[in-house]
C-alpha cells in the first residue's frame, strides 16, 4: 500500500468529494477516449487509468514516483488493454506521433520545467489527437489555503490567463473550462436512463472564482465544448452532508471527553505540582547545605585539580632535566673511558718497556758477573791482572748502583700511574655511570 503523503489522491484515504472531483476529470476524458490510443501522464494511484480504460483501445499510465506505479499495477494491473511505467513527464517513453489522447490531470503544477513537458506532449501526439490538462487556481487556491500555506508540492500555480498562454504557445487550438465542485439538485427516474439533460444555471462562469481550470488542446480546430456535468453515486449532497455532520459531531464528543479527561488529569497534575512545591520548601534549607557543602567541594576540587597540574608539570619538567642530564653523564662517562682505555694502553706499554729494559740489564749483569768470574779467574791465574780486576769490579759496582737507580724510577712511575687511575676510578661521574650502568666497572 503507498503513503497517503497529501501528495496524491488514494481511493479510501480521502474525503469522498475530494476524491470526486479527480474522477470527474477521468470520467470527462472517458467521452474524448472511446478507441483511442491514450496516455496518462502524472497516473498516481491509477485509479484515473482504470477509467480510461474501460473505453479505451489502450492505456499507458507514467509516474516518476516508483511506489505509485507499483501500486497502481498491483490494483489495476488486470485490465488487458492497460500497463504502467515509471517514467518521468519531461521524457515520455512514447515514440512521436503514436498517442491519441494525453492526460495531465493536477500535474503541471508539480513540474519545475512545466514547458518542457508541454513540448514533450506535443512530441507524442499524433496528428488529430488531443491534450486534456487541468490546474487549480492559483488566485482560488491561495486564498482557501491562507492558514496552512502554500502547497509544499507546487512548483509553480497558474492564474487564468498565465495558464491559457502557456497552453496556446504550444497548442494552436486550446479550449477552456472551468471546473467548480457545485450543488445541485437532480431528479433521476427510478428506472435507468441512458438519456440526461442538464440546465447550469447562473450568470457567465468568472475564471478569477474557479475551483480549477480545465483545457482540452490540440493541433487542429476542435468542434463543440458542450457543457459537461458529473454526479457522482454519491450525489445526495444531503444526505452526505448529513452523514459528514454525524461524523463531525461523533468526533466532537470524543473531543469533549478527551478534554474533560485532560482537565481531570491537569488537577491531578497541579495538586500533585503543589505537593511538591511544599515538599520542596521543606527540603529548602537542607538543599542550601548540601548546596554550600557542594561548592565547598567543587572548590576543593578545582584546588586539587589545579596542585595536581602544576606537579604533573614539574614531574615532567623534571623528566626532562633528568633525561638531559642522562645524556650529558653518558658523553663524560665515554670520554673518561677513552681516557681510561689510554692510560691503561699506556701502562700496559711502559709496563712491557720496563721489563724489556729489566731483562736486557739483568742479561747484561749476568754477562758481567761471568766475565767478573773470568777476570777473577784469571786475576787469580796471573798477579799482573789485578788490577785490571779491581776496575772490572768498580765498573760492575757502578752498573749495580745505576740498575738500583733505575729500578726506583720505574717504582715510582708505577705508583704515580696507579694513583692517576684510582682518582679516575672514584671520581663523581664514574660513579654516576656505575649508577645507570654505563662505563666500565670499579
Amino acid at each position: 500500500m503507498v503513503e497517503f503523503t497529501g501528495e496524491r489522491v488514494i481511493p479510501g484515504h480521502v474525503d469522498e468529494n475530494l476524491f470526486n472531483e479527480h474522477l470527474a476529470r477521468y470520467v470527462f476524458a472517458s467521452r474524448l477516449a472511446r478507441r483511442k490510443r491514450v496516455l496518462d501522464a502524472g497516473c498516481g494511484a491509477g485509479y484515473g487509468s482504470a477509467e480510461l480504460a474501460a473505453v479505451a483501445e489502450s492505456v499507458l499510465g507514467v509516474d516518476s514516483a516508483l511506489e505509485a506505479v507499483e501500486h497502481a499495477a498491483e490494483n489495476y494491473g488486470h485490465h488487458s488493454n492497460l500497463r504502467f511505467e515509471q517514467a518521468s513527464c519531461g521524457a515520455l517513453p512514447c515514440d512521436g506521433a503514436s498517442i491519441d489522447l494525453v492526460t495531465a490531470f493536477e500535474v503541471i503544477e508539480h513540474l519545475v520545467d512545466w514547458r518542457g513537458f508541454l513540448t514533450e506532449v506535443a512530441r507524442v501526439l499524433a496528428p488529430g489527437g488531443q491534450f486534456l490538462v487541468s490546474t487549480p487556481n492559483k488566485l482560488y487556491y491561495a486564498e482557501s489555503r491562507s492558514a496552512a500555506g502554500p502547497n509544499p508540492y507546487h512548483e509553480h500555480e497558474f492564474d487564468y490567463e498565465e495558464f491559457h498562454a502557456e497552453l496556446s504557445a504550444v497548442f494552436p487550438h486550446v479550449s477552456m473550462f472551468l471546473e467548480n465542485h457545485v450543488e445541485g439538485v437532480a431528479f433521476q427516474p427510478v428506472e435507468s436512463s441512458r438519456t440526461v439533460e442538464a440546465r447550469v444555471g447562473g450568470r457567465r462562469a468568472d475564471p478569477a472564482a474557479a475551483h480549477f481550470f480545465f483545457a482540452v488542446c490540440a493541433m487542429r480546430p476542435q468542434t463543440g465544448a458542450p457543457v459537461f456535468v458529473y454526479i457522482p453515486q454519491s450525489g445526495n449532497l444531503l444526505r452526505e452532508r448529513e452523514r459528514h455532520i454525524g461524523l463531525l459531531e461523533r468526533e466532537l464528543a470524543a473531543k469533549d471527553a478527551w478534554l474533560e479527561k485532560a482537565k481531570d488529569e491537569l488537577a491531578q497534575l497541579q495538586s500533585s505540582h503543589q505537593a511538591l512545591l511544599n515538599d520542596h520548601n521543606a527540603l529548602g534549607e537542607n538543599f542550601k547545605d548540601l548546596h554550600g557543602a557542594l561548592e565547598k567541594a567543587n572548590r576543593w576540587a578545582e584546588s586539587s585539580l589545579a596542585e595536581a597540574t602544576e606537579r604533573n608539570a614539574r614531574v615532567v619538567e623534571m623528566q626532562h632535566e633528568l633525561e638531559k642530564q642522562t645524556a650529558e653523564s653518558t658523553e663524560i662517562v665515554r670520554k673518561y673511558e677513552a681516557k681510561i682505555h689510554e692510560l691503561d694502553q699506556d701502562l700496559v706499554a711502559r709496563t712491557a718497556w720496563a721489563r724489556n729494559i729489566e731483562r736486557d740489564l739483568t742479561a747484561a749483569l749476568e754477562q758481567k758477573e761471568r766475565d767478573m768470574a773470568n777476570a777473577a779467574e784469571a786475576l787469580n791465574a796471573e798477579a799482573a791482572g789485578r788490577t785490571a780486576a779491581e776496575a772490572l769490579a768498580a765498573e760492575l759496582t757502578a752498573l749495580d748502583v745505576e740498575r738500583t737507580a733505575w729500578a726506583k724510577r720505574l717504582e715510582s712511575e708505577a705508583a704515580r700511574l696507579s694513583e692517576e687511575l684510582a682518582l679516575v676510578r672514584n671520581s663523581r661521574w664514574v660513579r654516576l655511570g656505575g649508577l645507570f650502568r654505563v662505563g666500565p666497572l670499579s
